[in-house]
């Protein structure tokens, strides 16, 4: 995958757009023989990224309030200093500080770290195109968001008109 060190992406700043790993994903094929919990986490992380084995790993993941550094780093199998790192280096990634100033690891935290981890380890991006991966799902998730509301907006409106008509055809009725 080809990066550019532009933060432009067709005209809309990147900064502009948040992926949620909530967002509304359809799950690829080889993914949907996965035991039905799993499955349905697959909608949480965008199609395009994922594996059987990253929903795997994700599902593996304990249901858990908050996550200490030290608890992500062992489920990553990395180092704490690397998730540090990949928090400068991810707008993704941004655990919330405790009053004591630990990092605390949210669930969903915890599924982008996998993400990231993957994204390097297995698919051999450098941090750079691993970014801009996640920007191009980002800007496609929000193209995708703005068109599926254009649709909607249309829906309406044709039903405004179908209800238009018949108000129509109803006073004509009237008058015949």
């Amino acid at each position: 995958m080809t990066t550019n060190n532009s933060n432009d992406i067709d005209g809309h700043d990147v900064h502009d757009f948040e992926l949620s790993l909530e967002d509304k994903f359809v799950a690829p094929k080889e993914v949907e023989v996965v035991a039905t919990e799993q499955k349905a986490e697959s909608r949480h992380l965008p199609n395009v990224l994922v594996d059987a084995q990253l929903m795997e790993e994700i599902a593996s993941i304990p249901d858990r309030f908050g996550f200490k550094i030290g608890d992500v780093a062992d489920l990553l199998d990395i180092k704490q200093y690397v998730l540090r790192y990949w928090e400068q280096e991810f707008e993704l990634l941004k655990p919330k500080k405790a009053s004591n100033n630990q990092r605390l690891y949210t669930k969903k935290d915890v599924e982008n770290a996998f993400l990231i981890r993957k994204l390097l380890y297995r698919d051999k991006f450098s941090i750079e195109g691993a970014r801009q991966a996640l920007k191009d799902v980002k800007f496609a998730v929000k193209k995708e968001k703005d068109f599926n509301s254009v649709i909607q907006k249309i829906d309406f409106v044709q039903d405004q008109i179908k209800n238009f008509v018949d108000e129509i055809k109803r006073t004509k009725d009237l008058f015949n």
